[in-house]
């Protein structure tokens, strides 16, 4: 049988309803006569399977463009060029970077064995971004704006924001209001012309710095609860204390290991507290991101939300109105708990496809090289004045004698390109599916924040803290707190955020034509503040 063949299902025997269900019809597991038997369940799950990838397919044509940069310079200065050779200058080797381009563009493997290396550091499973996906939309049929040009005023006040992060790393957030670097950079931050970032009455503010563009990101403490409190881990108790840096433990603060590390010489280790830590600052927290695994953050708050019962579950659950019946492998702790890690690959799966195959876009410490090499009087790169004349460039150079981006981790950012934040991808994913399972509208109990040195958990008392806006600040400092890292811009996490959110509403369409129970719907709010409902029949 022909694969296009498939198209046509047989009729179903004693089974009410058209072979061909609707779109996201109900998936009735019963016929006329009573359960299907074996047969028709298999032409049944045909049909949901057919129906389900036919609504992908009959979906309008999207298309991802990149913003030009790659074109516009043909000395790709502009471009993902890390772990391939670099010149003495910190650019790449041209024949190294069409090698690139010609494996991404045909696939081949001999083609990507073929690309030249400029060091033992390999690139980041590019591969990936041609994997196809048997569940939601597919992840080259979801789309990413075109990143910031390189020589564009909302790409100057990116860096200036990172150079920032990298010099207020070791304020406790709980001191933002009186840290005389936060208020040195919220002044240089309200100079730029095209900062997008929160503000109050158009001026950045120490109690908005830093955070996140979603609902809830400016109530509150500037850490999530779910990054916080005690986790139930079956028969333990997780404690959110965690391994952290020392202070002034930056690295690539000189052009000869900048340069190395852009070429793929592997770098040298940490420099670690002896004691663990609750998340007390942005040091913190980019450690954190530089050891978490995939969906981390996102089983802990499933476990977490699990442990505060129903009235913590979305309103609409279908097992909070039944007399006889519990939730478990569907609308329960093990249906969530999947949901949760199936939403983290597909929104990677999508970050790789935009990253490798649209936008290529540079990572922010070899923004910070041209930054350095234009300032040095090495080249001269079409950098946009505000950065240029930021405030934190002589900061920097006053604490390490460069103008580079001072990086947490030796090894800088990952070998892949930054746009968008695979890390802002997975919290976009994780927590939309956690969003669409839980009451927005719960009020956490005792909320906590952190001690300035870590080592303790103090009381909150501000304002009520209810689920929908801590998942939501969850998801920014996933993705803010790489930027603190020095490895991404902050429209790469936005952006991240919203390819996950729509990564994830795609798999739900699908989840919700493959349970039986009756239930009005997937209920939620984008990180736009829009809302959504995705059901069987809507």
């Amino acid at each position: 049988m022909s694969f296009l063949g498939l198209a046509s299902a047989p009729s179903f025997t004693g089974v009410t309803g058209a072979a061909l269900l609707s779109t996201l019809g109900v998936p009735l597991a019963y016929g006329d006569t009573g359960p299907l038997n074996a047969h028709q369940r298999r032409q049944r799950a045909f049909v949901i399977r057919r129906d389900a990838a036919m609504f992908q397919r009959d979906r309008p044509d999207t298309m991802s463009i990149d913003n030009g940069d790659e074109q516009l310079y043909p000395s790709r200065i502009a471009s993902y060029t890390k772990a391939l050779p670099h010149s003495a200058n910190g650019e790449v080797d041209l024949n190294a970077y069409n090698a690139l381009l010609r494996a991404l563009g045909s696939g081949l493997r001999s083609d990507f064995e073929a690309i030249p290396l400029g060091g033992t550091v390999k690139l980041a499973c590019p591969q990936a971004a041609y994997c196809f996906n048997m569940e939601g939309a597919d992840s080259h049929a979801l789309v990413s704006p075109p990143a910031p040009a390189f020589s564009s005023a909302q790409a100057a006040a990116e860096m200036a924001e990172d150079y920032w992060y990298a010099l207020t790393r070791n304020v406790p957030f709980s001191q933002y209001g009186s840290d005389p670097s936060i208020n040195q950079a919220v002044a240089d931050l309200n100079m730029l012309s095209d900062y997008r970032a929160p503000k109050v009455k158009g001026q950045v503010t120490t109690d908005v710095i830093f955070r996140g563009n979603t609902p809830g990101d400016l109530n509150g403490p500037y850490l999530s609860q779910f990054l916080l409190k005690n986790v139930p881990f079956g028969a333990a108790t997780f404690v959110q204390t965690y391994r952290t840096t020392v202070a002034g433990d930056d690295y690539m603060t000189n052009f000869p290991a900048w340069l190395a590390v852009q070429r793929g010489v592997a770098a040298g280790s940490n420099v670690f507290d002896t004691s663990p830590r609750y998340i007390r600052n942005n040091r913190d927290l980019a450690e954190y991101l530089h050891r978490d695994f995939t969906y981390q953050a996102y089983s802990l708050a499933a476990l977490l939300l699990g442990s505060f019962g129903n009235p913590a579950l979305a309103p609409n659950n279908y097992y909070l109105s039944s007399a006889t019946q519990s939730g478990s492998i569907t609308f329960g702790a093990m249906f969530n708990l999947d949901l949760v890690a199936r939403a983290a690959i597909y929104g990677l799966r999508a970050a790789w496809y935009q990253k490798w195959l649209v936008h290529r876009r540079l990572r922010p410490e070899a923004f910070g090289g041209r930054i350095h090499a234009h300032l040095t009087g090495m080249a001269k790169y079409p950098i946009h004045a505000d950065i240029l004349n930021s405030a934190a460039l002589p900061a920097v150079f006053k604490g390490t004698g460069s103008y580079l981006l001072p990086m947490p981790y030796p090894e800088g950012a990952p070998i892949h390109p930054s746009y968008p934040a695979a890390h802002a991808a997975v919290a976009g994913a994780c927590v939309t599916v956690l969003k669409a399972l839980y009451n927005p509208s719960f009020v956490i109990p005792s909320p906590m924040t952190a001690s300035d040195d870590g080592l303790s958990l103090v009381n909150y008392t501000g304002s009520a803290l209810t689920v929908g806006d801590e998942l939501n600040k969850l998801a920014s400092n996933m993705s803010l707190g790489r930027e603190a890292g020095g490895v991404h811009y902050r429209s790469d996490g936005i952006e991240g955020l919203k390819l996950g959110e729509a990564a994830a509403i795609s798999m739900l369409r699908d989840v919700a034509t493959i349970v039986h129970e009756e239930f009005s719907g997937f209920t939620l709010t984008r990180f736009d503040g829009t809302s959504v409902t995705i059901c069987p029949e809507c």
